[in-house]
C-alpha cells in the first residue's frame, strides 16, 4: 500500500526525474520512489548499490562488483558461513561479504526470494538441456 507525500523539488531534479521515467517507461512517482527507497537502503548500507538485472528489475549488489547480494550470501552459505573463505572465493574484501550479510539481515525475505529465483532458473535450465540431449541421442 502507498501512501501519497508531497516533495518540493527543484526544477534541475525534476528535470532528471523526467528524463530518467521516459527513459525507463515509468512514471515519474515510480521512478521517485524507487530512487527514494534504494537512496535510503544505500544511506543504511554504504557498500551495497544498486543494479538492472537482466529481468528488468532492479537488485542490491556489491558496490564495485557485479556481484548480487544474493549470490554472495548463497556462497557464504555454501562456505559454512565463513566470511573470509567467501571473500577468498569471490575475489573481494571480506568487509564487502560482511556488508551483504549486514543487508541480508535487513532484508531476508527478499534475497531469500532472489536466491530461490535462481536455483529455480537453474534448475529449468538444467532440465531444458537433460530434455536436448535427449531428443538428440
Amino acid at each position: 500500500m502507498t501512501r501519497q507525500r508531497s516533495f518540493r523539488l527543484p526544477p534541475p531534479t525534476l528535470d532528471l526525474l523526467d528524463g530518467r521515467a521516459r527513459e525507463t517507461g515509468e512514471s515519474g512517482n515510480q521512478v521517485a520512489g524507487r530512487l527514494l527507497a534504494e537512496g535510503l537502503r544505500t544511506d543504511a548500507h554504504p557498500l551495497i548499490r544498486f543494479r538492472d538485472v537482466g529481468d528488468g528489475t532492479r537488485r542490491a549488489a556489491l558496490g564495485g562488483h557485479r556481484l548480487l547480494v544474493a549470490d554472495v550470501i548463497a556462497s557464504v552459505r555454501a562456505n559454512d558461513s565463513d566470511a573470509e573463505l567467501t571473500a577468498r572465493s569471490l575475489e573481494v574484501s571480506v568487509d564487502k561479504v560482511r556488508a551483504a550479510i549486514r543487508y541480508y539481515a535487513e532484508r531476508r525475505e527478499e534475497i531469500d526470494a532472489e536466491i530461490r529465483g535462481a536455483e529455480e532458473a537453474f534448475d529449468r535450465g538444467a532440465e531444458r538441456h537433460r530434455r536436448e540431449h535427449e531428443a538428440l541421442a
